[in-house]
């Protein structure tokens, strides 16, 4: 159903793409935006479980992108050095693809929040627990289900490691 990755030699292992999930903290997701445009957006996220989860508004386009196809993709790049005199960049990327939900259940919700507190504000846990429960009316949570995922590095990183 997915394409192979062309350039197999500079494909990451599972563990490493993993890896670049959890430690970078934004990436950009696209979805099917008005009139079957493409919408990309960047936004914090949290890998957990193979999935991924967002907070974001209840209304606009994004979400309305979601509602009418729930198939997306999210792009993280982690390195982006420019070697000037190579003509070259060195960079490990991840690019994912799978299905968005709504979250509506109240532990999953909860749950999705509380693990993006972890990731971001680890020792505030406590003002983060009030922090959810001030913005919980306001705020939507959204999981990928991740369906398919690559991690793919500069040719030239690959080699370094071998």
């Amino acid at each position: 159903m997915f394409r192979e990755m062309r350039r197999n030699k500079q494909r990451l292992s599972e563990g490493e793409t993993i890896e670049i999930l959890k430690t970078c903290t934004s990436g950009v997701l696209a979805v099917t935006g008005d009139h079957g445009y493409p919408y990309a957006v960047p936004l914090s996220y949290v890998y957990k479980d193979h999935k991924l989860f967002f907070h974001c508004a209840k209304a606009g386009h994004k979400i309305d992108g979601i509602a009418n196809n729930d198939k997306v993709s999210f792009c993280v790049i982690k390195n982006d050095d420019v070697i000037a005199k190579s003509f070259t960049t060195y960079y490990r990327s991840v690019i994912v693809f799978g299905r968005a939900r709504i979250l509506t259940g109240d532990d999953e919700r909860r749950l999705a929040l509380e693990s993006l507190i972890e990731k971001y504000s680890p020792d505030y846990m406590e003002e983060g627990q009030k922090e959810i429960e001030r913005d919980w009316d306001r705020v939507c949570l959204v999981e990928i289900n991740i369906e398919h995922m690559t991690g793919k590095a500069a040719i030239e990183l690959i080699k370094n490691q071998e």
